[in-house]
């Protein structure tokens, strides 16, 4: 396992934008499976390129759900449902902050895996907030650029009205 180490705010490699993905080879494989590493170890959902000091347009998430890692080259957003979501968002590279976002409730995005094969993903909740989180990266914009409002420490540390209702005990 291969760990890179994380940029965090501050860093102007953070707010430039990125390259095309050109090449599919050994050294995307490489980076992939890096930034993968590297979002495990972190806890996070997702982690894209330029959060690991590479300015292409590549990202690795993984919000638990039934699709496990999903690796991203060259994403494109191709719809945003008008339907939205509020809730809280924090970033790896922006330890120790969280504020409460909206985005679409649903997005497709199209983009490429690591052999260069076009695929197209719809998501929705968590999925499609990641989606739009990991790709704003790649633009140079963070969620304090397009956030409602940042949380203070208290209500980092307990529910707040933008949380999703807690599951009933007993209800899997």
């Amino acid at each position: 396992m291969a760990y890179r180490e994380i940029v965090e705010i501050g860093n102007d490699v953070l707010r430039k934008h990125c390259k095309k993905q050109e090449k599919f080879d050994h050294r995307l494989r490489i980076l992939l499976k890096d930034m993968a590493d590297t979002m495990y170890e972190a806890d996070g959902v997702g982690l894209a390129a330029p959060q690991v000091g590479i300015l292409r347009r590549v990202v690795v998430m993984d919000v638990g759900d039934d699709n496990g890692l999903i690796e991203m080259v060259n994403p494109e957003i191709t719809y945003r449902s008008e339907e939205t979501q509020t809730g809280r968002e924090g970033c790896l590279s922006l330890p120790g902050r969280q504020a409460v976002v909206t985005r679409p409730m649903t997005v497709t995005v199209k983009f490429q895996d690591r052999n260069g094969e076009e695929q197209e993903l719809t998501g929705s909740g968590l999925l499609a907030r990641c989606i739009c989180h990991e790709l704003a990266h790649l633009d140079g914009e963070l969620y304090i650029d397009v956030m409602d409002r940042e949380l203070t420490k208290e209500e980092m540390e307990s529910r707040i009205p933008e949380d999703p209702p807690e599951e009933a005990e007993g209800e899997e």
